[in-house]
């Protein structure tokens, strides 16, 4: 059920209230008990989806999260190791 934003015309109250959709604005004000209330056009709290496989961290396992494409790092890498591939077998020697 959405939360409407109203406000009063007479003392400008402004308030909200928890309706169901097929339900008629309200009319009364409950702070002056006046009759010019109107109903506000307001930008909503977005959708939220609940339970299990709608967040980003819900995967099932780490391979998804990873980006199918090289990043620019390691292709980087792999050019350097190609251009120079007595550095690189120098620097696994070491390690």
């Amino acid at each position: 059920m959405p939360t409407y934003e109203y406000l009063c015309m007479d003392c400008g109250f402004k308030f909200e209230e928890f309706q169901s959709i097929a339900a008629e604005p309200l009319h009364v004000c409950p702070k002056c008990k006046g009759n010019s209330v109107r109903r506000l056009i307001s930008g909503g709290g977005g959708i939220i989806f609940k339970g299990h496989g709608f967040y980003q961290t819900d995967y099932k396992n780490k391979s998804f999260a990873e980006p199918s494409h090289p990043t620019k790092e390691a292709m980087k890498a792999k050019s350097e190791a190609a251009e120079n591939p007595k550095k690189s077998e120098d620097a696994k020697k070491k390690t």
